[in-house]
């Protein structure tokens, strides 16, 4: 039987002290927390307090083999474990007061998360984001190229990749990110740190938007891909993707990856013919607020209450 020793800290410099190695070991896979991390350590502690923020490691042979952070809204991000291992995890945070209200990770992951959170606090689970995840390989841009050219935005595009970026969210229905627009705290916004590359028409004419995060650990992730309603249809998403993919390769990226709606083939099509290979499936689960506050009753823990939110691309 495992007794995994699981080490918690509220100090994000102290886990990425111990615990970078081992996140930049698979930067693909863990790009989701590279980049959340990354945006953590930036904003300083004043930006965390408040959030109930906590990050977990676990060693095995000295070396870290798996970590979990507990994200600013209040949900858990976990590396991949086994089922008997994510029981003792969860055993571990419901002991200790901790009652996260969801859970993402690699499905198998999530999944075993999210039934062992069950059986440890009655409290149901909903999953509420599911998604592809791609690495690119060889680009490959499409055999036909719309007219126009790609362009890195600049300060006088600001309205309109705004504009653009709430228009993505409510397709998507990223509500937080909606009200944080709405409320002018873009730079609070998950699109605040972003770079933005348009698809110019040949008449000088954006016509499609892709955007990346920098670069952490030798990744970047594009996200979002987003072309208004009645533009589709003309190849534009492929080329910014292009666009997008090929200036992270020339930054020095290792791994470019994106993350892709299962429900929209048109996207999930697109990207595997421009290079971009299928390398793991992610699902995000909520856990239903009635039991988590009889749980936070039990353990008085306190918690927030995450807005799970989707952000798969629109093409």
């Amino acid at each position: 039987m495992l007794t995994d020793n699981w080490q918690l800290t509220d100090d994000v410099d102290d886990f990425l002290a111990r615990a970078g190695d081992f996140l930049r070991s698979r930067p693909a896979m863990h790009n989701t927390p590279l980049t959340d991390i990354e945006k953590l350590r930036t904003c300083g502690a004043d930006a965390q307090a408040g959030e109930g923020g906590i990050f977990g490691l676990l060693e095995s042979a000295g070396e870290v083999c798996a970590v979990f952070y507990r994200r600013p809204r209040g949900h858990l991000w976990v590396t991949p474990l086994s089922a008997e291992r994510v029981d003792i995890l969860v055993a571990h945070l419901a002991g200790l007061g901790h009652s996260p209200s969801g859970v993402i990770a690699d499905h198998d992951t999530a999944t075993a998360f999210a039934e062992a959170w069950q059986r440890h606090t009655g409290a149901a689970h909903t999953p509420v984001w599911q998604t592809h995840l791609y690495r690119l390989g060889t680009l490959t841009p499409p055999r036909r190229t719309p007219a126009g050219r790609g362009r890195v935005t600049g300060e006088s595009d600001r309205e309109q990749v705004v504009r653009w970026c709430r228009e993505f969210c409510v397709d998507v229905g990223e509500q937080r990110s909606i009200d944080l627009i709405d409320a002018g705290s873009w730079d609070d916004s998950r699109f605040g740190d972003r770079h933005f590359t348009f698809w110019e028409d040949s008449d000088g004419t954006p016509v499609s938007m892709a955007a990346t995060t920098s670069m952490v650990g030798g990744m970047v992730r594009v996200d979002p891909v987003y072309t208004p309603a009645h533009l589709r249809g003309h190849g534009y998403a492929g080329a910014v993707t292009v666009a997008a993919s090929r200036a992270a390769l020339t930054s020095g990226a290792t791994d470019v990856v994106l993350f892709a709606d299962p429900a929209n083939p048109t996207s999930n099509a697109l990207y595997q013919r421009i290079g971009y290979v299928h390398i793991a499936d992610f699902t995000g689960y909520e856990f239903s607020p009635g039991a988590a506050r009889d749980q936070s009753r039990r353990y008085s823990s306190d918690l927030n209450r995450p807005a799970l939110s989707p952000s798969a691309p629109t093409t």
